[in-house]
C-alpha cells in the first residue's frame, strides 16, 4: 500500500516536518536558449512560489520568513528547505553548493528536496549530493511530466523520457531519495496513455510521486494555444480527475510515496478546471472514492 508523504517523514523523523519553498534565482536550459526559449508551454512559476520565496530575497531570508509563518502554530517543528522554483540543479556546482549550504546550516532545517530536470544532473553534482545524503535528508525530485516523448516535445520540456530514466537510476544507486513529477492530462494524452505511466515508472527506483492535474494557467503558451485549437485540452471534472488519480495509484508500484495528488493554482491566474476545492476537501472527496470503489 502507497504510504503518503507525512507518514513517509514520520518513519525518518520523530518530530513534525514541514517544507519551506526555496527560490534561489535559477533558470532552465529550455528559457535561456541553451536548449529553447520560453519554457514549458503550461508554465507560470507563480502558479507555484509563495510570495516569501522571491528570488530577489536570500536562500536565508526566505527560510526566516517561511519558518516565521509555521513556526506561530508549531514552535517545535523542523523544516526541509525545498528548492522548488526553475531548474535547482542548473548552475555551477561551486555555485549551486553555495546555495545548499546556505540553506542547510540554517537552524532547524533538517534536509534538502531539490526539484530539478533529468538532463541537468551531471554525475560531477550527484557525486557531491550522495556525500550530503550520507548526513542529511534529501530528496532529489524530477519532473518528468510524462513518458511519452511526442508529448515531451509538444510542452517545450527539451528532455526525452529516457534521459529521465537515466538520471532516476543514476541518482537511486547513490542511495539518494528519489522523486518524480507527473501531471495528468497533458495535450494529446488518452486515458490510456496517462495510465500507462505507472506501469512505466513503476518498474524504475523510485521513492516518491508527486502527480497533478493538468491546469490551464493565464499567460501561458498552452493558454494561447488552447484558445486556437480548444480541442487540445481536457478540462477534468473534479469526480473524473479522482477516478483517473485512483486508477493510476491501482497500477503504481505499492512501495512508492505517494506526495501529491493536487495542485491549487492562484485563482487569478487559473483558467480551468476551476473545481473551487481546498486540497483537504480534494482529499475527503477521494477518501470517499476509494471507499466506495474498495479499492
Amino acid at each position: 500500500m502507497n504510504l503518503n508523504f507525512g507518514d513517509f517523514l514520520q518513519t525518518i523523523f520523530p518530530f513534525k516536518v514541514q517544507k519551506i519553498s526555496v527560490n534561489a534565482g535559477f533558470t532552465c536550459p529550455n528559457r535561456d536558449g541553451s536548449k529553447g526559449w520560453g519554457g514549458c508551454t503550461y508554465c507560470n512559476n507563480r502558479t507555484f512560489s509563495p510570495q516569501y520565496a522571491e528570488n530577489k530575497k536570500s536562500v536565508e531570508q526566505q527560510l526566516e520568513e517561511g519558518i516565521r509563518f509555521f513556526s506561530r502554530k508549531y514552535p517545535k517543528m523542523k523544516y526541509i528547505a525545498y528548492f522548488q522554483s526553475y531548474t535547482n540543479t542548473y548552475d555551477s556546482i561551486e555555485n549551486l553548493l553555495t546555495k545548499y549550504r546556505e540553506a542547510l546550516n540554517y537552524p532547524d532545517v533538517v534536509g534538502l528536496i531539490i526539484a530539478t530536470r533529468p538532463d541537468c544532473v551531471p554525475d560531477e553534482l550527484l557525486d557531491v549530493l550522495e556525500t550530503i545524503a550520507q548526513e542529511r535528508f534529501l530528496l532529489i525530485e524530477y519532473g518528468i511530466e510524462s513518458t511519452c516523448n511526442e508529448t515531451l516535445q509538444r510542452i517545450n520540456r527539451g528532455h526525452t523520457y529516457e534521459e529521465a530514466v537515466d538520471a532516476i537510476c543514476r541518482t537511486a544507486a547513490r542511495k539518494i531519495y528519489t522523486g518524480v513529477h507527473l501531471i495528468l492530462g497533458l495535450p494529446g494524452e488518452s486515458r490510456e496513455m496517462i495510465l500507462s505511466h505507472a506501469d512505466k515508472i513503476s518498474a524504475l527506483p523510485i521513492t516518491t510521486v508527486k502527480l497533478h492535474q493538468l491546469q490551464l494557467i493565464r499567460n501561458t503558451q498552452l493558454a494561447r494555444q488552447v484558445e486556437e485549437h480548444p480541442e487540445i485540452f481536457h478540462p477534468y471534472t473534479v469526480d473524473e480527475y479522482i477516478d483517473l488519480c485512483i486508477d493510476f495509484m491501482e497500477r503504481l508500484n505499492p512501495d512508492f510515496i505517494i506526495d501529491r495528488l493536487v495542485s491549487q493554482s492562484p485563482g487569478d491566474l487559473l483558467i480551468a478546471p476551476a473545481w473551487g476545492l481546498k486540497n483537504y476537501e480534494f482529499t475527503a472527496k477521494l477518501m470517499k472514492r476509494l471507499k466506495e470503489r474498495e479499492s
